[in-house]
């Protein structure tokens, strides 16, 4: 896959990662005083950061499988694999009532993924500016 392509699409996914925090935390602080309520995390970059990072790091010796149920001692992780995980935060609480949502965090979440989102998106309109750039000529 080309760098443009791959760039493409990482800034695709992490846009769809955004839109999926985005309705997480907006269910978060919609359920901010329901009692008992656990507040959701999304796991995304975490992910994909160690996927990224196996496609560099080969150990300088790779020892050969013989058998099925033999571990491997290196496996490349294709960043594709990786999955927008919604977690329960079970750890936490911040109310009396069970509650952990803090809605002041909530919203400094959510200010921060919209200016993730944005950037994503003005980074692929770059990219794909300069395509366009190159087409004309």
């Amino acid at each position: 896959m080309n760098t443009f392509a791959k760039t493409v699409d990482l800034l695709h996914r992490a846009m769809d990662a955004s839109t999926v925090r985005r309705q997480v935390i907006a269910n978060n602080l919609a359920n901010a005083n329901v009692p008992n309520f656990k507040r959701t995390n999304v796991n995304f970059e975490s992910d994909l950061k160690r996927a990224l990072d196996s496609e560099k790091k080969r150990p300088a010796i790779e020892m050969t499988v013989s058998d099925a149920r033999h571990f491997p001692n290196y496996k490349e992780r294709d960043y594709r694999d990786v999955q927008i995980r919604r977690v329960l935060d079970y750890t936490s609480t911040y109310n009396n009532n069970g509650n952990n949502v803090d809605p002041e965090r909530e919203f400094m979440l959510a200010t921060h993924n919209q200016m993730s989102y944005t950037l994503f998106a003005q980074s692929a309109a770059f990219e794909f500016s300069q395509i366009s750039k190159v087409l004309r000529g």
